[in-house]
């Protein structure tokens, strides 16, 4: 989709962004986390929350300033006053999936499925809606019941590689050479991120951490050519860290290999899906024979019940201000 285009699509949307009327915000309604003080700072390979990189049109400049604003202050300052805990923590992740049904692009209308169970205690919403500059429709309802419910939040986005349109649009937009194919790419990424960051401005959501989702992408795929497409990732990235926000990962090693191969970002905090299988499934990938690409184990996720459902791995409870924001 092209940017121009997308910036009329975002117009139109935001009111829906705005109040959206998803899904009861008291259906599978979690308790209250526990009182907290302030902290410092299949065996399925194809379990994932769908969704894919957006943009907010014309006026993504401003917000993602201000969104960076937000996040640079919280980044000088501790990020949450969750309390250190033991042992695991349970959560969900919610997209465009969770939308009422028919909303959205053509190719991904909202599903209506369920919001998380009682159990969550956080929650990854998504902030993407298909290809490239398509927001989450109902992502101000849902961060709306994060609210209503106390959970703590964070954020995860599907990247997508674009079209011939949206790179000669995109292509020379950012902090690479675009004299070249793969600097022109790494633009692309860079726009998307910065298209993200400007949704969440939209809605007011805060997150420590941007989850970079990695997979292939049903009706928007990849290309077959790997260094392109992991020059895609590389630019989105950066345009997360450039913004101030932490970056990680979330996919399988087979998934991940299979759009960008042997591509490395670094070692970055990694959310490895289970797909439709258990808990017990979960949380065995927490360990290292189910490494992305060498980074920190933070959250397996596995599908059931018709939900994206999520557990901690060993250890990351003791500082949960470091993955989620918790507004009140």
């Amino acid at each position: 989709m092209r940017r121009g285009a997308a910036g009329v699509v975002l117009l139109a949307l935001l009111p829906a962004l705005a109040a959206c009327g998803g899904s009861d915000p008291n259906a599978g309604a979690p308790p209250r986390p526990p009182a907290s003080s302030q902290t410092t700072a299949s065996p399925s390979d194809d379990g994932r929350p769908a969704g894919d990189a957006g943009d907010p049109g014309d006026g993504a400049s401003d917000l993602a300033k201000l969104a960076e604003e937000a996040a640079r202050a919280a980044s000088e300052t501790a990020t949450s006053n969750i309390a250190p805990r033991d042992g695991d923590v349970l959560g969900g992740d919610v997209s465009w999936p969770q939308c009422p049904k028919g909303m959205g692009i053509p190719e991904k209308k909202g599903l209506g499925l369920p919001m998380p169970l009682p159990s969550a205690e956080y929650v990854v919403l998504g902030l993407t809606n298909g290809p490239g500059f398509t927001p989450n429709p109902c992502l101000a309802d849902q961060v709306q019941w994060a609210k209503d419910n106390d959970v703590l939040v964070a954020v995860y986005a599907v990247s997508s590689y674009p079209d011939a349109a949206t790179l000669a649009d995109e292509g020379a937009n950012g902090p690479y050479d675009a004299s070249t194919k793969l600097g022109q790419l790494k633009n692309v990424g860079y726009a998307q991120a910065r298209f993200n960051i400007g949704t969440m401005a939209v809605v007011g959501l805060l997150s420590p951490i941007v989850w970079i989702d990695v997979e292939p992408v049903p009706v928007f795929e990849w290309s077959k050519d790997l260094r392109a497409n992991a020059a895609v990732i590389e630019g989105v990235a950066r345009g997360y860290v450039d913004a101030g926000f932490r970056i990680g990962v979330y996919s399988t090693p087979s998934l991940y290999q299979r759009v960008v191969g042997d591509f490395d970002l670094g070692g970055v905090p990694e959310w490895r899906a289970a797909g439709q299988t258990s808990k017990a499934e979960a949380l065995h990938r927490c360990g290292d024979d189910w490494s992305i690409q060498g980074g920190r184990a933070v959250m397996g996720q596995w599908v059931e019940q018709r939900r994206d459902l999520n557990v901690t791995c060993p250890g990351i409870a003791a500082d949960l201000g470091q993955w989620f924001h918790r507004f009140t």
